[in-house]
């Protein structure tokens, strides 16, 4: 059933999913989706909300165990997607986490298309550009961005911003001379975006599906999701061991550096984390969602308690020269009420430098993608690590280890041969596709590309 819709969609129906699964444990209740439509306060009389959870539980329940699966609820958007009850549905969740639909049409369907996005995410990611490009005199006409509005989607359609934000994650990855910054015009604009797009390829963006008229149109979906992947990838540009030997420290007892070698960012983000919360006698969280906002063994919500301890030991003590220190002030973290206790947490984050992304709502929530952005930030600005003493690296044995067992771009032999290189170069300016490329070093990420195919 699933394999009928795409991939973008099929994600979407999984986050919608978890927002309704109130409890975490895969499967969807009548009593949740009863707090569901109580909690998105849609206008409409109790009886109505009755008949459309009974209707759900009938069509969605196929294998009559009272419960919701995931698959089930894919067939429930599938099969009664044109209904008043789908609609009513669909409202409900959008409803509750602050998420906004775009309505469109679409030839192949009478009842149209429909795209779905984030508030949190435009709020945050609007205010993560103000802030990074503040200084910037080339995005002058479009910053500051109301991050309440839709100024976010207009500010992208020249190109200029994306840019900005590419060579802010991947420096140098665009030749700032090639960016047309006056006398803007159609055509500027379109080679812009198309350099945007080229570039945000080139860093490891996935751009499939998304074309310059997209980018100008402001196509909200479009426009989150581009950006969040430029700006997850600037985030976790030092989350690595080559980048950041302190890391060596998350070594665990009958580890290798080679095994955390093989750990994603996300997941050395994660062993961080819990690094400096055994280290201040707190349990070890095991997402940035579910263990944010739920409660653990004991029944007591951890939330933003957890991030007040992360916070603290974080914090500069004042030991190392020209160092300020700064006291994290704990007395929040006895507050009952969730959204306060959060918001004082994010207080403290605050004279850190660190309060972006999140909200205290966000935290609350338990809004994966955000409370990631705000963790690696956290890590990027002070992750307090000291590499251990015994611990010498030996890149050339590590890599060497790595070209002989793993099949993967990092494990081509540096540098590459000149020869090789030229030839390579030669033929792309041949094709003529040399045009796809910003600078020599968008042009080189090609070449480990067929390097990588040629060597695996």
């Amino acid at each position: 059933m699933a394999g009928k819709i795409s991939k973008e969609e099929l994600e979407e129906l999984r986050d919608a999913f978890g927002k309704v699964d109130l409890n975490g444990n895969g499967f969807i209740c009548d009593y949740e989706l009863h707090d569901l439509f109580k909690e998105a306060n849609l206008p409409m009389p109790g009886y109505k909300v009755r008949e459309i959870i009974q209707k759900l539980m009938e069509e969605g329940d196929k294998d009559k165990d009272n419960k919701i699966s995931f698959d089930e609820f894919v067939s429930i958007f599938q099969e009664l997607k044109s209904s008043d009850i789908a609609k009513s549905f669909r409202k409900a969740i959008n409803r509750k986490e602050g998420i906004l639909a775009i309505g469109g049409t679409s030839e192949l369907s009478s009842a149209g298309t429909q795209h779905s996005f984030s508030e949190e995410e435009r709020f945050a990611f609007a205010n993560w550009i103000n802030t990074a490009l503040e200084q910037d005199p080339d995005c002058k006409h479009v910053l500051p961005m109301n991050p309440n509005t839709d100024d976010l989607f207009k500010a992208v359609g020249d190109g200029i911003v994306l840019c900005k934000m590419i060579n802010l994650s991947v420096p140098d990855t665009i030749d700032e001379r090639t960016i047309n910054k006056k006398k803007v015009t159609a055509f500027t604009i379109q080679e812009n975006l198309n350099l945007a797009l080229n570039s945000a390829s080139a860093i490891g963006c996935h751009v499939v599906n998304i074309g310059a008229l997209d980018l100008r149109e402001g196509k909200p979906h479009l426009v989150l999701g581009l950006l969040w992947q430029i700006i997850k990838i600037g985030l976790f540009a030092d989350i690595e061991l080559s980048r950041n030997e302190a890391l060596a420290a998350l070594l665990r007892d009958g580890e290798t550096l080679e095994d955390l070698m093989k750990l994603s960012p996300e997941e050395l983000l994660l062993r961080w984390a819990n690094f400096h919360l055994e280290n201040a006698g707190w349990s070890k969280i095991n997402n940035f969602s579910h263990d944010i906002k739920l409660t653990d063994f004991s029944n007591c919500v951890k939330d933003s308690r957890a991030y007040f301890h992360l916070l603290n030991q974080i914090a500069p003590k004042g030991q190392k020269e020209g160092e300020d220190r700064i006291d994290i002030d704990m007395s929040g973290f006895s507050e009952n009420d969730d959204l306060k206790r959060a918001e004082c947490m994010l207080l403290q984050a605050d004279r850190l430098g660190c309060r972006q992304f999140v909200t205290s709502t966000d935290v609350v929530s338990g809004n994966p993608k955000l409370n990631l952005a705000f963790v690696a930030n956290l890590f990027n600005k002070y992750p307090a690590l000291t590499k251990p003493e015994n611990q010498d690296i030996n890149w050339g044995l590590l890599e060497g280890g790595c070209f002989a067992h793993d099949c993967c771009s990092c494990c081509i032999p540096e540098p590459l041969p000149i020869c090789l290189i030229d030839f390579i170069v030669s033929s792309i300016q041949k094709s003529r596709k040399l045009s796809s490329f910003t600078t020599i070093k968008s042009c080189l990420i090609f070449v480990r590309v067929v390097m990588s195919t040629c060597f695996c």
